[in-house]
């Protein structure tokens, strides 16, 4: 077989995010330098007016027109590069062709899809294949569920050179976050919210926190589900559900099953949103629980549902400007408990919007880790979370690059 053109290709380049993500990699690796990267999407009238927004950088920036429908299209685009990063979703309505023909052709692929039940979809379908043809399928690129799931990652780490054990409970709770939302999650959420109000099957396997294990992952542990707001005493706050709970427990259940239960065959993880001490936090806990709580049932009526995505909600292509992306940040806080009784703190920063700003940085280095840092020698062909694909390698990146930090808080 030739040598692939491309170590890297942008499908949905002319996305929200795909927009986000290019005017990321045109910035930090330009068109002629060590990633050879092109830009890809269905219409190459929109594919040119993003190399044009793009600047001068991107003079030379290939373009290629492929349809997320059409299966001949993306087979060629495949055998031009080495790596696709998809920004086309909802994944569960356009993601799954794109899979496939990965998986067949041994391309190498990622995304930042949070959608639970196409996920397990997409592993039950086509992991077989991929591991056949040597194809690395990495989901959940972006914050949801990188911070998670390399946070969990970078604890474990800490505690077992510490502690020479690993943490048997982990907590991770949402401190501070600022951020917008585009229309491309809303158009995701809504379409599980759809599935899901139709099919008992899938409501039941979206409450399952081990759903995308492995069919023998044999963890029987009861996982904590946060319905409302709760006092907890490791934080000495109040808490409240956090909606990306759902994917990122998953996730890293899933890198712990993968890892041979590294994490032990009992470990406990959830997430959560702190909002303060006292009398304002309890009030901010309930209160916010009630307004999710509003607009899942909002979301779940037809009628009801029609509205928000008429009136009151971003249309896909809608998002935060570029000055809000730069203006906002995430800080999380990780607390983890040994068998023997030791407990670790740490925490993980953001320095830009997490779902966007952020989110494109993240999902542009596991893409260069994937096409730069990982030969197939290294790591088979298969399903992989974040961490499980790339380990310490995207630490690394995700720290010189992305503006992210991984700290220990000395208690």
């Amino acid at each position: 077989m030739s040598e692939p053109q491309y170590d890297l290709v942008v499908f949905g380049a002319t996305s929200f995010v795909g927009q986000i993500l290019s005017r990321y990699l045109t910035e930090n690796f330009g068109t002629k330098g060590d990633l050879k990267w092109a830009a890809a999407g269905r219409s190459q009238a929109k594919l040119d007016e993003l190399k044009r927004s793009l600047g001068r950088k991107a003079t030379e920036l290939p373009l290629l027109v492929a349809d997320a429908a059409d299966e001949g299209s993306l087979a060629t685009l495949c055998s031009k590069t080495r790596v696709v990063i998809s920004t086309v979703g909802p994944y569960a309505l356009y993601g799954e062709p794109l899979v496939k023909v990965c998986a067949e052709t041994g391309t190498d692929y990622c995304d930042l899809t949070g959608e639970v039940q196409w996920i397990k979809k997409m592993i039950e379908r086509y992991e077989a294949t991929a591991i056949a043809s040597g194809a690395r399928i990495v989901h959940c690129c972006g914050f949801d569920s990188i911070p998670s799931d390399m946070g969990v990652f970078f604890l474990q780490q800490q505690a077992r050179e510490r502690f020479d054990e690993p943490c048997t409970r982990v907590k991770m709770r949402v401190k501070a976050a600022k951020g917008g939302m585009s229309g491309g999650t809303v158009a995701s959420l809504m379409n599980v919210v759809k599935e899901a109000a139709g099919n008992p099957g899938l409501r039941k396997e979206l409450a399952n926190p081990y759903s995308l294990c492995p069919p023998n992952h044999s963890f029987i542990a009861r996982q904590p589900n946060l319905k409302s707001g709760a006092f907890d005493e490791d934080f000495n706050a109040w808490i409240t559900p956090f909606i990306m709970a759902a994917i990122n427990t998953r996730v890293v259940h899933r890198s712990n099953a993968l890892m041979g239960k590294a994490y032990g065959s009992g470990f406990i993880y959830e997430e959560a949103m702190l909002t303060g001490r006292g009398v304002k936090g309890r009030m901010a806990a309930y209160g916010i629980a009630g307004a999710i709580g509003s607009f899942m049932v909002a979301s779940v009526m037809k009628p009801s549902r029609w509205v928000l995505e008429r009136f009151m909600l971003p249309k896909p292509g809608e998002g935060p400007s570029l000055e809000a992306q730069k203006a906002g940040f995430f800080d999380i806080r990780f607390v983890g408990k040994t068998a023997s009784g030791k407990t670790l703190r740490a925490k993980v920063t953001g320095d830009q919007d997490p779902g966007y700003g952020s989110t494109g940085k993240m999902l542009g280095q596991a893409g260069v880790c994937l096409a730069l840092d990982l030969p197939k020698v290294e790591k088979a062909g298969g399903f992989w979370t974040p961490s499980t694909a790339f380990g310490d390698k995207l630490l690394t990146r995700l720290t010189r690059y992305s503006g992210l930090k991984f700290e220990v808080l000395e208690s």
